[in-house]
């Protein structure tokens, strides 16, 4: 994903959109989170010829779309439920990296926040 998002509102505290999290997972959360794992292979994904883009968390859903394709390669219409799980699973996955985004942008700017507004002590 090449995409850039983000990062005309977010320059002061300089996020782009494709950086990895810098605070821990369980910052902002009052339970333990778990972490995501691919459930495809990567021997399979590379035996399957999907280049390297579409190896995401949703590339199980794809390999599954892709055989199905295979199987009814006149019929694509047959498909339509794996390819409905994959793009469904594209989308949430989206929505998930939105949300992480936007958290990572509430936690920098709250650092900010408390790092600017370090007054000393009247007492």
């Amino acid at each position: 994903m090449g995409q850039i998002m983000g990062t005309y509102n977010t320059r002061h505290i300089n996020l782009q959109s494709n950086e990895q999290p810098t605070f821990p997972p369980d910052v902002g959360f009052c339970f333990k989170r778990g972490q995501r794992k691919m459930i495809a292979r990567e021997q399979d994904l590379i035996s399957a010829r999907i280049p390297v883009k579409y190896r995401d968390y949703c590339a199980h859903l794809l390999l599954d779309y892709n055989v199905c394709r295979y199987k009814h390669m006149p019929l694509l219409y047959r498909c339509a439920h794996e390819r409905h799980a994959y793009l469904n699973c594209e989308q949430q996955d989206y929505v998930l990296r939105m949300k992480e985004f936007e958290r990572e942008r509430r936690l920098r700017e709250r650092e900010l926040r408390i790092k600017n507004s370090v007054h000393p002590c009247p007492y």
